[in-house]
């Protein structure tokens, strides 16, 4: 596998044809750029401006305007933790940059069908396996084109998509 960080990883979207896919399985996430927010959050600050995602978005909407399917699916714990809670006021930004997101509890799932480890399935062709460093910073994604691997990527992506509720169903459903 080669591990791709910063630029090289977000040319992986860049590069995508048809769709970029993140599976998210973990229930919190310390990275620090997330940090403040996350806390503002918390202690039930003024709104966020989101400046700290805003490169995220501009990539996300660069990709889904060439024609590209943006799509994440997350497989929470029910009851949420507070930064799944925070997560799906975060959506909101994800969705309006084109990104299609969605939630599955992990209750609602068989848990030995899933990975353990976070990941980017692009065009059916790779898989980015996401890293972060002891600390939580987010390192990159370590890429990897084995068919084998795809292949079994590709059937929990269809496992998890059909089972997942969109992030407005799911915030209707009472999620919060």
């Amino acid at each position: 596998m080669l591990l791709l960080e910063g630029e090289a990883f977000d040319d992986l979207l860049r590069s995508a044809r048809h769709e970029a896919f993140h599976l998210e399985v973990k229930d919190t996430y310390n990275t620090p750029n997330e940090s403040q927010p996350f806390r503002d959050f918390l202690n039930g600050g003024p709104a966020d401006d989101y400046a700290w995602l805003q490169d995220w978005l501009d990539l996300v909407s660069e990709t889904s305007t060439r024609g590209v399917q943006v799509r994440r699916a997350r497989v929470v714990t029910v009851p949420h933790t507070d930064y799944t809670r925070w997560l799906l006021e975060v959506s909101h930004q994800n969705a309006k940059a084109g990104e299609e997101i969605r939630y599955l509890s992990r209750h609602d799932v068989d848990t030995g069908r899933l990975t353990v480890d976070d990941w980017w399935l692009f065009d059916r062709t790779s898989v980015a396996f996401t890293v972060f460093e002891p600390g939580g910073r987010w390192r990159g994604g370590a890429l990897t084109t084995d068919p084998r691997i795809v292949d079994y990527c590709v059937q929990v992506r269809d496992l998890v998509w059909e089972a997942a509720i969109p992030h407005t169903e799911y915030l209707a459903l009472g999620a919060r």
